[in-house]
């Protein structure tokens, strides 16, 4: 495991180059298996989400030793702590609310912070498995 190593990636339709440079860092920072799937799936999901309501960002990527951090920075400010905290089940017609369902489960902790404008969502993964419920959300704003 590889602490102090960083990422940052500019938040475009592609993707596909996103979620490989996501997959890679993970992989460098040391997650394995689920976790590292895990990662990769919340990044896409964020990013999406920041482009389906028309802004643009970066995603920054970092390790330390206890974990892997994503930070997505939407510079528009789209995104808003009304999407975190949506029914706790998305709707299986229509789809709506699954990105945001399923960050609440893969990642250990999640934390939102638009204060100045710019939206910042911190998604956390621990290198150590996590039990059932260990999840924490917070908010700063």
């Amino acid at each position: 495991m590889t602490s102090g190593f960083r990422l940052e990636w500019p938040i475009t339709d592609d993707l596909v180059t996103l979620r490989a440079a996501v997959r890679a860092f993970g992989t460098g920072a040391g997650l394995t298996g689920g976790r590292l799937t895990d990662l990769v799936i919340a990044a896409s999901e964020a990013a999406t989400k920041v482009l389906e309501h028309g802004g643009s960002g970066t995603l920054i990527a970092w390790s330390d030793p206890g974990g892997v951090s994503l930070e997505i920075v939407d510079a528009t400010g789209v995104l808003t702590m009304a999407y975190l905290t949506v029914d706790p089940d998305p709707d299986p017609l229509t789809g709506r609310g699954v990105a945001f369902w399923l960050m609440r489960r893969l990642c250990d902790e999640i934390s939102f912070d638009d204060s100045d404008g710019i939206s910042r969502l911190h998604l956390r993964f621990h290198y150590r498995a996590r039990r059932n419920g260990d999840r924490r959300m917070l908010v700063r704003g």
